[in-house]
């Protein structure tokens, strides 16, 4: 497994160069360097109403889809909370 390098979505932890994107999008329109392209859009959260276990439980889903083992998908979403969309 190739080692993560460089800054991570502060709402589900993707690493930012791995969004297609380059990153959500702020409200003037340029880009988030802060939050994913999954997760802000037009400056604001693309899951308003998500609790963080809510997020983990769809970051889970979202990678079992690509295939990885749930154990896995599970251990990579035990750091939200302590991100800075969640540390409120």
């Amino acid at each position: 497994m190739e080692a993560v390098v460089g800054p991570i979505c502060q709402s589900c932890s993707m690493p930012m160069s791995k969004d297609p994107q380059g990153g959500g999008t702020n409200a003037d329109g340029s880009r988030s360097t802060v939050y994913c392209s999954l997760c802000w859009r037009d400056g604001a959260f693309a899951q308003p109403g998500f609790t963080v276990g809510q997020m983990q439980q769809y970051c889970i889903e979202q990678l079992r889809k690509q295939g990885m083992p749930h154990v896995m998908a599970w251990a990579f979403t035990r750091s939200l909370p302590r991100l800075q969309r969640w540390r409120n």
